[in-house]
């Protein structure tokens, strides 16, 4: 019996709820973070500090960045990365807010079941 190759990539999915009490603190962040980047050309530049002053949404898209999140962890190496995040209405007490559910969870564990065979 042959053990089945594996693939060296994982997918590692993550869903943040951020709550976020002082929007100016995080908008000139994102500001200063922007005027940092060395390799921004300038039309991009103005646009990204056009979008990040009217969305705090877009603001925290630009200082959450997945690297950041497994730069430390020793044998990896991010692969590809995208990320993207939206204001919406959360109520941590409604059902329908329980992580795992109804995101693809069990189309996953299934995909795993099938690869062992």
């Amino acid at each position: 019996m042959s053990t089945p190759e594996t693939s060296r990539f994982v997918r590692l999915r993550v869903e943040l709820v951020l709550e976020v009490d002082d929007r100016d603190a995080v908008t000139e962040a994102a500001l200063r973070r922007i005027a940092d980047d060395v390799t921004m050309p300038v039309d991009e530049r103005a646009h990204a500090e056009s979008a990040v002053t009217e969305d705090t949404a877009e603001a925290l898209a630009y200082l959450v960045d997945p690297f950041d999140l497994v730069s430390e962890v020793p044998g990896v190496e991010l692969a590809q990365a995208s990320w993207s995040s939206e204001r919406i209405d959360y109520d941590p007490d409604s059902p329908e807010w329980d992580l795992g559910e109804d995101d693809g969870e069990e189309d996953f564990d299934r995909e795993v079941a099938e690869r062992a065979g």
